[in-house]
């Protein structure tokens, strides 16, 4: 593993006008479940359908229609609580959750309240490389999705689509452990980056599959630790849940501006109201949506079309010795066997998709850190300018393999180089073929880089004499070398050479 320095979070400080005052922050993380199938239907849960045509009976609430549970949802959630540390109990039940809204059919949703699937875990944020904040996580449940209504469609009417009525949701509940909005959004990329690595979420934000809601509080200074104490949350302050966020960006603006407007409020002598909020991007600020639910306002009580839900230990323990690689493993693997920083790592193994390119890579080149640097600074950043993701792109795994295997062998420059992976990501092509039928190979032979380095000494005396005064001015004859061989002599035998014609 990587030697990590773990924090005790250091909270976001905001001076009000009277007084200083810090920031609570817990997360309801909702990752729809990578399933073909909803919840408790076979119906389809494919993103983009025409809408009202991925709808059962059972999504629908028809009449006489019961739930049965999809095992391999469950066998998702379960290899999420295992991917993130945490306890997995055995038997569970669901819940119905009851309140009214016309895209949920039922009048309830079904979830799970008092005996949740996944207990207490703990995810590893990172802050920076080597250092590390751990957030707690207090539970995962399971539970259905709800539809959607649309209000954009007529002047006069709504509409509702219940597509999305049913399909499965793991809601992943922290512990009010996050202390500052820019570490609430590494929170959740964190998560979102390890769900993808377990294939048990998306993490597609913009359509929806992977949202947070935000609770967000500010209590004085001292507060918090007098909460750790004792666990009474009366000292964190009365918190406001902001809703269905789905941006890093978002949620860190929506955190600044609803700490701001709680302060002012307390300043003023008034109370902040526990209540549900959304967040409007576009005037950078929070609304009230509704007054604060608590959990006897939905009148839970358990589904009575659900027995309890009991799986065995050694379903649990098969699942979990066939988890994958998870992030911070590989990334602390990538360090030990390839001598990469733990920056580049990092940076590597931010998609799944990446890591696994760039091993591909390794396994073509041979050489872990020259091909990070080149997957990182070259190919990454091309791929960024235009707009293309690693599975797009145009330069593959064996191509910048070859690459790297010129230039460990001294065939080429790493000017060349640079021009050779041009041509690649441009006409395609085998790189070694290339260099051969373009002539690109670098010039190794010494007898020819010192008949070029004394004609370029013998052509200008004065810069000879100035070089010998100040030797930094060697490298103007290794500059006019390289021009005069088109680029293609070998840099570390030019430098050799030059200066020791110029006896420095």
């Amino acid at each position: 593993m990587l030697d990590l320095t773990f924090e005790t979070p250091k909270p976001k400080v905001i001076a009000g006008a009277k007084h200083d005052w810090e920031l609570v922050i817990g997360m309801e993380v909702h990752a729809q479940v990578a399933s073909k199938a909803k919840l408790f239907s076979g119906a389809s849960t494919q993103f983009g359908a025409e809408p009202n045509s991925n709808v059962s009976f059972v999504d629908s609430a028809m009449p006489g229609m019961l739930p049965v549970i999809n095992e391999f949802c469950i066998e998702q959630a379960v290899r999420t609580g295992l991917g993130l540390k945490a306890k997995i109990n055995l038997v569970s039940a669901f819940d119905r959750k009851n309140y009214f809204y016309p895209d949920l059919p039922q009048g309830y949703q079904i979830s799970q309240l008092y005996h949740p699937l996944v207990g207490e875990g703990e995810i590893v944020v990172d802050m920076e490389p080597g250092i590390a904040r751990v957030v707690r996580i207090e539970r995962i449940h399971v539970e259905q999705d709800a539809g959607k209504s649309i209000h954009d469609m007529d002047p006069n009417m709504s509409f509702v689509d219940l597509n999305r009525t049913g399909v499965a949701l793991m809601e992943i509940v922290s512990r009010p452990d996050i202390r500052g909005p820019e570490e609430a959004a590494a929170y959740v990329a964190k998560m979102r980056q390890i769900l993808r690595y377990l294939g048990t979420c998306d993490g597609n934000m913009q359509n929806g599959n992977l949202r947070a809601d935000v609770n967000v509080s500010v209590c004085r200074p001292g507060q918090y630790e007098k909460y750790q104490e004792t666990q009474d949350f009366s000292h964190l302050g009365t918190r406001c849940e902001i809703k269905n966020m789905n941006s890093m960006r978002f949620i860190q603006q929506a955190i600044e501006y609803e700490a701001r407007r709680q302060i002012a409020l307390l300043e003023a002598g008034e109370n902040v109201v526990q209540e549900t909020r959304l967040y409007d991007p576009d005037k950078g600020e929070t609304r009230s949506m509704r007054s604060k639910e608590e959990a006897h306002d939905y009148r839970y009580f358990p589904d009575p079309d659900l027995l309890p839900l009991e799986i065995e230990q050694a379903w649990v323990d098969d699942i979990a010795a066939n988890l994958p690689e998870l992030p911070d493993e590989k990334k602390a693997r990538f360090v030990k066997a390839f001598g990469l920083s733990e920056y580049d790592a990092s940076v590597l193994t931010a998609e799944l998709g990446s890591a696994a390119w760039f091993e591909r890579a390794v396994a073509e080149g041979g050489d872990g850190k020259l091909v990070a640097n080149w997957v990182i600074n070259e190919l990454f950043g091309r791929l960024k300018k235009d707009d293309r993701s690693i599975e797009d792109s145009p330069v593959s795994p064996a191509q910048l393999g070859a690459i790297v295997r010129l230039i460990k062998s001294d065939a080429i420059s790493g000017k060349i180089a640079k021009d050779l992976f041009e041509i690649v990501y441009t006409e395609g092509g085998d790189p070694e073929a290339i260099v051969e039928e373009r002539g690109m190979k670098q010039v190794t032979d010494t007898g020819a880089i010192e008949s070029a380095v004394d004609e370029i000494v013998a052509a200008n005396p004065d810069q000879v004499e100035k070089a010998k005064q100040n030797p930094k001015l060697a490298g103007w004859f290794v500059g006019q070398v390289m021009k005069a061989t088109g680029g293609k002599a070998n840099p570390k035998a030019v430098n050799e050479i030059v200066t020791a014609k110029l006896g420095l």
